[in-house]
């Protein structure tokens, strides 16, 4: 995790994989084509490296099922409970004694996530968002994104990310367990596999393969292999 400018240039020349946020698909190009073109003076090729957003699905058998699933999750969320994820995403400022349908307040910056930071303040500042209005859209998905539709309509979503090189997959974080991550699996994972965007077979046994990334050589058989030269 990191989209700040030290986590970018950190991602470049050592992540595997990178769980980010995207709001937008064309903030999701932007940090993919940034990230990646850092690696080269790395000497990494882009492929070596994987940027998968959190995606927050919620599958209906028709769109209006979906957005009733979606309101009725919404429904859920306690203001307190609100209050304090958002409060944690700035930096742990003390919302309680403004009004939750009156306007975020000034809110300095802080050591923590710059991505959730500045992502809260652009629904503020950006959109002109409530706190009420805020804390809604943040504590469903944690700050991620929320696909409301059918399977082919969440598969189409997906899609268009991945063939517009704004990802390299995403990581699932269904609403609820296990129904929500079963639902996705019985539904949309056929839909994927049928446009050939995802695998029918694991290719591997281990997370790295099955992700296709190479195995790097450990760096301790790196060092006995060059003691090893110098000795003879």
């Amino acid at each position: 995790a990191g989209a700040s400018e030290v986590g970018r240039e950190f991602a470049a020349e050592v992540a595997e994989v990178i769980f980010t946020t995207a709001a937008s698909i064309e903030k999701a190009k932007s940090f993919y084509d940034d990230v990646k073109g850092r690696m080269a003076k790395y000497g990494r090729p882009p492929e070596h490296l994987k940027i998968m957003p959190g995606f927050n699905p919620i599958v209906g058998r028709t769109e209006a099922e979906a957005e009733e699933k979606h309101q009725y999750l919404q429904s859920l969320i306690h203001p307190d409970v609100g209050l304090e994820l958002l409060s944690a995403a700035l930096g742990g400022f003390d919302l309680t004694p403004y009004p939750l349908d009156g306007p975020l307040p000034d809110v300095p910056e802080h050591n923590g996530s710059k991505t959730h930071f500045k992502q809260v303040m652009d629904m503020s500042r950006v959109e002109g968002l409530t706190i009420r209005q805020i804390y809604m859209r943040y504590a469903g998905a944690r700050g991620n994104r929320t696909v409301k539709g059918t399977p082919q309509q969440i598969a189409d979503q997906m899609e268009e990310w991945y063939r517009k090189e704004c990802v390299d997959g995403f990581l699932i974080q269904p609403p609820y367990l296990p129904l929500a991550l079963d639902e996705f699996v019985a539904t949309v994972i056929p839909e994927l596999q049928r446009r050939g965007l995802f695998r029918r077979e694991y290719e591997g046994r281990t997370l790295r393969e099955n992700l296709g990334l190479p195995r790097p050589e450990s760096r301790y058989s790196l060092a006995q292999r060059s003691r090893l030269r110098q000795a003879v």
